[in-house]
């Protein structure tokens, strides 16, 4: 009875040893996107040591970088790369002899906390971006070009506009010159404008000249056009009304349009 019962005990011992497998060595956690290394190593002299593991370019949900025996024979050495944060599970593997490593969970902490700006791995869906500010001042140096190109135009607008006045002067005076009729309203407004179109060709001041002002400018025809509206007024016709082509002709004698005297 004792001999039988021997031979169980025996006998149960063989089968779990048997049974036993090589046990993982690996750090506490594996960091997010570096490569570690991790060993499947059988500490007991007396069993042989493990044969190469059917894997391929994974182990588990870790990437698989390079994967070679111990220096002393007695397991294999894994290079592995971790991609993804969480717990990477790597499952039993079978090693061919009736046997399977135990089953390994490893932590894979995030380089970064929850709802961080994402810097690369460890990211989400839930992440934020990183704020990336404007460059303004840098953006700013674009407005050069355009700013120029309107200063010039607004100089170069405020140079002719000597010019564009004289021109709706004389065209507005040459609506007006010489008066359809002798009435007041009349003869005041076609004054009115002869004065505005002195007032552009030779500055505000035109708008009192006299005949002495005339005459000392060489305006001769305007002398008469001063004259005639103020016998005019008077129900004279002497002297007449100046054609508008001697005025015309002798402001243009006094040089380029828009200067003074």
């Amino acid at each position: 009875m004792k001999a039988a019962w021997w031979w169980v005990v025996s006998g149960g011992l063989w089968s779990l040893s048997s049974l036993a497998a090589p046990t993982w060595k690996a750090p506490a956690h594996l960091p997010l996107g570096e490569l570690q290394v991790i060993e499947l190593r059988e500490d007991d002299p007396t069993k042989p040591s493990p044969p190469r593991p059917t894997v391929e370019d994974r182990l588990g949900p870790l990437r698989l970088r390079s994967m070679e025996p111990l220096p002393d024979g007695r397991g294999w050495r894994f290079q592995v790369q971790a991609l993804e944060p969480g717990f990477a599970v790597i499952p039993a593997l079978d090693l061919g002899n009736e046997q399977r490593s135990p089953e390994l969970r490893l932590r894979v902490p995030r380089t970064i906390p929850f709802g961080g700006p994402w810097v690369g791995f460890g990211g989400g869906n839930d992440d934020r971006l990183p704020t990336i500010p404007f460059p303004w001042a840098w953006a700013s140096l674009l407005l050069l070009p355009p700013l120029a190109l309107i200063a010039w135009a607004v100089r170069r607008w405020r140079r002719g506009s000597g010019n564009r006045r004289l021109r709706h002067a004389m065209h507005v005076f040459h609506h007006h010159w010489p008066p359809v009729d002798r009435e007041r309203g009349t003869l005041d407004t076609a004054h009115g404008l002869g004065r505005d179109l002195l007032a552009a060709r030779f500055g505000e001041p035109a708008r009192a000249w006299g005949t002495a002002d005339f005459q000392a400018h060489n305006l001769g025809p305007w002398d008469q056009w001063a004259k005639s509206l103020d016998a005019a007024r008077f129900g004279r016709t002497e002297p007449p009304f100046p054609a508008p082509e001697p005025l015309v002709a002798a402001l243009d004698a006094r040089g380029d349009a828009g200067g003074k005297p």
